[in-house]
């Protein structure tokens, strides 16, 4: 079969058929999975076979692979490129009350939208997550596309939060609070960037809303009140609706977003029920962000997302 793209949602999202990731890709399907991605910013393959090895080799057709995760230190043996997403993973870990205290840190609606590792200097350029088990109920993963918000704002908004910068810092708007496990381990390993408020996607020229409800503490050089109402303008315009694609997850099914221009809104409706949900996800060595004045993005604390970050555990 030739590989095909079929459009999904009104501004993204389409399902790319015809083609096996277990195998290695011809150079035109290469090509034709970049340009899908650029225009529709997520794209979805359903029923593949895939383990971490030949997941990790799909991946590396399309770019180097950072480590799992700025925050993770037990990745699958002989794979440190994957970071496995499993709610029973973190509790074994940071114990019983791990998801109480990450409830209570989300506030919001907008909170449990975000950009993937915004705080490093150098975000992932993507992402790309598997399934490999799924609940038959919830578990569905959304996506909005930052440029189409972007251009949903008033042309002197768009000019106004061109030149507007803001930190990203891991952990949300300052240290994490406590002593458990998971506080020491943030805060002993700070990963916090200044980036534009809109970044200008180094591929296609495109401007694009780079918010993060996860990760964006505050807009700089604005007094608090100022910033927490341009935020609160912006994280309502990235999550309208209209911009997003909700992708119903099956064993097997596997998606990659281009994370320069996407962010993304994890389940929240799988607390009360008693099933399983473990995914994979690889992310792509990413670029300094550039915002339409030319300047780059600027490191605070840490240091770039890479193959070889590694974390300091928490004692």
């Amino acid at each position: 079969m030739a590989l095909t793209v079929r459009q999904v949602a009104g501004h993204i999202g389409a399902d790319i058929n015809g083609v096996d990731l277990a195998q290695p890709l011809a150079e035109g399907e290469v090509q034709q999975i970049r340009e899908a991605l650029q225009r529709h910013k997520v794209v979805f393959f359903r029923g593949q076979q895939l383990d971490h090895a030949a997941q990790i080799a799909f991946a590396r057709q399309f770019g180097e692979l950072t480590y799992a995760h700025p925050h993770d230190d037990t990745p699958p043996e002989d794979h440190p490129e994957i970071f496995t997403i499993d709610p029973t993973r973190f509790e074994e870990r940071y114990g019983k009350g791990f998801r109480e205290e990450y409830r209570k840190r989300q506030y919001s609606y907008f909170d449990g939208w975000h950009t993937d590792v915004t705080a490093a200097v150098n975000p992932p350029a993507g992402s790309i997550l598997r399934a490999e088990r799924v609940p038959e109920v919830g578990g569905d993963t959304t996506w909005t596309n930052l440029v189409a918000a972007y251009q949903g704002l008033s042309a002197p908004v768009r000019a106004f939060v061109d030149t507007l910068r803001a930190e990203h810092r891991y952990g949300g708007s300052g240290r994490v609070a406590g002593d458990s496990e998971y506080a020491k381990r943030i805060n002993d390993n700070l990963l916090v960037a200044i980036h534009p408020v809109v970044r200008v996607h180094p591929e296609t020229g495109e401007r694009a809303l780079f918010v993060n409800p996860g990760f964006t503490s505050h807009i700089v050089d604005v007094t608090p009140s100022e910033s927490k109402q341009i935020l609160d303008l912006l994280y309502a315009e990235i999550t309208r609706p209209e911009y997003t694609v909700r992708l119903r997850w099956e064993a097997g099914h596997v998606a990659f977003w281009d994370n320069r221009a996407t962010a993304h809104l994890a389940p929240r409706d799988l607390e009360h029920l008693d099933v399983e949900r473990r995914l994979h996800r690889v992310t792509l060595i990413g670029d300094l962000p550039v915002g339409p004045d030319g300047r780059s993005s600027e490191l605070v604390a840490g240091r770039p997302f890479t193959a070889d970050h590694r974390v300091v555990a928490g004692v």
